[in-house]
């Protein structure tokens, strides 16, 4: 049963003139593992969709900024190349209030969009 569904769609452009603007926004937002992106391209596609995953959950648990801290939440990747979530913290908590077992995540981008969808069952 679906619990809850979030979607999030980050401008990544606009990100990136974010993240250049703030250099300390990066670390605010993400893990360390989160930004090591070395070997993957450009960072503020993968980032953006990072951001946007994060975005979705609190959407998908019904929650807006400040429910939990952005480094509650880690984007992780399978050997496969699968995103999943490592919660902890106080998005672990909102997760498990809602009775959720499982929470889905696939991320996506186009040159200029990143855009993330949360299922919560």
């Amino acid at each position: 049963m679906i619990l809850g569904l979030g979607l999030d769609l980050v401008d990544i452009e606009r990100f990136r003139t974010s993240l250049a603007r703030s250099p300390g926004l990066a670390e605010r937002l993400f893990t360390a593992a989160e930004r090591d992106v070395h070997g993957f391209g450009d960072p503020a596609h993968r980032l953006a969709a990072r951001f946007a995953a994060k975005e979705a959950l609190m959407k998908a648990l019904g929650v807006g900024l400040g429910a939990f801290a952005f480094h509650d939440v880690e984007v992780c990747s399978l050997p496969s190349g699968q995103p999943v979530f490592d919660l902890r913290g106080q998005a672990a908590a909102l997760v498990a209030g809602r009775g959720a077992a499982t929470v889905h995540v696939t991320l996506s981008h186009t040159a200029s969009t990143a855009a993330a969808v949360v299922v919560l069952t």
